[in-house]
C-alpha cells in the first residue's frame, strides 16, 4: 500500500504553459541511470535491460504563459496538506459573490444526503452500500485489512477479504473531496459546486461513522475548509512509505528506497512446472455477463456521426434527457447487469413479467437498483423513462 505522492504548484504551472524540459531526464541519462516505476536502472548503449531509452535532449517552448485565472480553473486537486481546499464557491475560477462578499463554500451532511440520493445513489446504492459494477462507499472495518486472500488453489480458499471503503481504507478525506469534485456525478462530472461537494463529502463521512473532535458526524454537521483539518480517517497510518512530507523530494526518496529493496518482493522458491496443487478450474476468473457480442464487432471504416432524433421522431427530449441524466450510467453498460437499452432480447425477458410489474419494480427498486433509480422524479415521470427504454428496444 502506498500513499499518493505530494506534488507542487510549480509543476502545474509548468505543464500548463508547455514549458517542460527534459533536464531531469537528461541529467539521469548523463549519469547512466534510467528511472522506471521509481526504481533506478543502469543504462548502457542507450538501453536498460531490453528497453531503449530516449537520449534526445528535447525542449518545448510552445504556447503562452497561463493566466492566473486559467491556473485557478485547472488547479482543483486537493492533497492531504489541504492547501488547495477551496474556501469559496467559484465559477470560471473566480469566487461567487453573495451580498457583495465571496460566498463561503460549506455543506451539511443532511443536505449531502439529498444530493447523494439525487446524483449518486443510482450507482453506489442507498447510504453508499454499493451497486452492481460500482464501488461500495460505506461499511467495512479497518481492523479487517489484515485479512488476505489465500491461494485460490487451496481446498478452502479464503474468499472473505476485507471490505475496502472510504471509511475503512482511505487514509485522507481530502481524496474523497477531490474525487467527487473532479469526476462525479458519473453522468455529469465537474457540475457540482464546492458547497455541494462539501455536503456530499460530509454525508459519506457520516455514514462511515467518521469522528470529528471525538464525536461521530451527524446530519447537522457542516463541513468547510475551516474544520476539514479536524477529520482523522481510521486508516491514516495504514500506508507506507511516508510520502506526504514537507519536502516533496523526500517523499520521492522514500518511495525509491522502498521499491529498490529486493526484500519486499517474493523470495520463495520459484516453481517452473507442476506448481498448482488442486483443481486448475479454481484459478479461472469468470465474467458473468458475456461481453463477446460487443467486443467482437466487425471492423468498419464508417465515420459518420449518428444523427440526433428529429423533432418528428415522436421522441420527447425531456424524457430522453432524463434517461441520459439518471439511467444511462447503468442501462448503457451491459457489464453492470441491467437490461441495456436497445437489447431486444433483454427487454423481451423483462416485459414477460407484464408492464405493471415492470413499473412496480422500477418505482420501488429491484436488485441493486434503488427506488426510481435514486432520482427524485415523480412516479409518472419515471414511468415515461421506462416506456422510453422499452420502445427504444423493440
Amino acid at each position: 500500500m502506498f500513499k499518493l505522492e505530494n506534488t507542487t504548484k510549480k509543476l502545474k504551472t509548468t505543464l500548463l504553459t508547455l514549458g517542460v524540459t527534459s533536464l531531469f531526464a537528461s541529467s539521469l541519462l548523463a549519469n547512466g541511470v534510467s528511472v522506471d516505476g521509481a526504481v533506478k536502472y543502469p543504462t548502457k548503449d542507450g538501453k536498460y535491460g531490453p528497453y531503449h531509452v530516449n537520449t534526445q535532449d528535447v525542449k518545448y517552448n510552445n504556447g503562452r504563459e497561463a493566466t492566473k485565472n486559467e491556473i485557478n480553473i485547472w488547479n482543483i486537486d486537493v492533497k492531504p496538506d489541504l492547501k488547495d481546499l477551496p474556501k469559496y464557491d467559484t465559477k470560471h475560477g473566480k469566487p461567487v459573490m453573495e451580498d457583495g462578499k465571496p460566498k463561503i463554500a460549506k455543506g451539511s451532511a443532511e443536505w449531502g444526503e439529498e444530493l447523494y440520493d439525487k446524483n449518486c445513489g443510482m450507482c453506489h446504492g442507498e447510504f453508499g452500500a454499493g451497486g452492481k459494477g460500482y464501488p461500495t462507499l460505506s461499511g467495512g472495518k479497518t481492523a479487517d485489512l489484515v485479512i488476505q486472500r489465500l491461494n485460490p488453489a487451496d481446498k478452502s480458499p479464503n474468499a472473505s477479504v476485507a471490505l475496502k471503503t472510504v471509511g475503512s481504507y482511505w487514509p485522507y478525506a481530502s481524496t474523497l473531496f477531490w474525487y467527487i469534485q473532479d469526476s462525479m456525478p458519473f453522468t455529469a462530472p465537474k457540475t457540482l459546486t464546492n458547497s455541494e461537494v462539501y455536503a456530499i463529502t460530509a454525508f459519506l463521512l457520516s455514514v462511515n461513522e467518521i469522528e470529528v473532535d471525538g464525536e461521530v458526524i451527524d446530519e447537522d454537521f457542516v463541513l468547510s475548509k475551516e474544520n476539514f483539518n479536524k477529520i482523522v480517517m481510521p486508516n491514516v497510518d495504514g500506508f507506507y512509505p511516508e510520502v506526504n512530507t514537507k519536502d516533496p523530494q523526500q517523499g520521492v526518496k522514500n518511495m525509491t528506497e522502498l521499491l529498490s529493496n529486493p526484500k519486499i518482493y517474493g523470495t520463495g522458491t520459484r516453481c517452473m512446472n507442476d506448481c498448482i496443487k488442486g483443481d486448475v478450474k479454481e484459478l479461472l476468473m469468470r465474467i458473468k455477463v458475456d461481453l463477446a457480442p460487443n467486443a467482437n464487432q466487425p471492423i468498419t471504416a464508417e465515420r459518420s456521426w449518428k444523427e440526433p432524433a428529429s423533432e418528428n421522431s415522436g421522441e420527447d427530449p425531456v424524457v430522453s434527457g432524463n434517461y441520459d441524466t439518471y439511467c444511462s450510467a447503468c442501462h448503457s453498460n451491459k457489464a453492470i447487469g441491467a437490461p441495456v437499452i436497445g437489447d431486444k432480447g433483454a427487454w423481451t425477458e423483462v416485459m414477460s413479467k407484464g408492464i405493471d410489474t415492470v413499473y412496480e419494480n422500477a418505482i420501488n427498486g429491484i436488485n441493486a437498483m434503488p427506488p426510481k433509480g435514486g432520482t427524485v422524479l415523480s412516479d409518472e415521470e419515471f414511468k415515461q423513462i421506462v416506456d422510453y427504454m422499452i420502445n427504444s428496444s423493440k
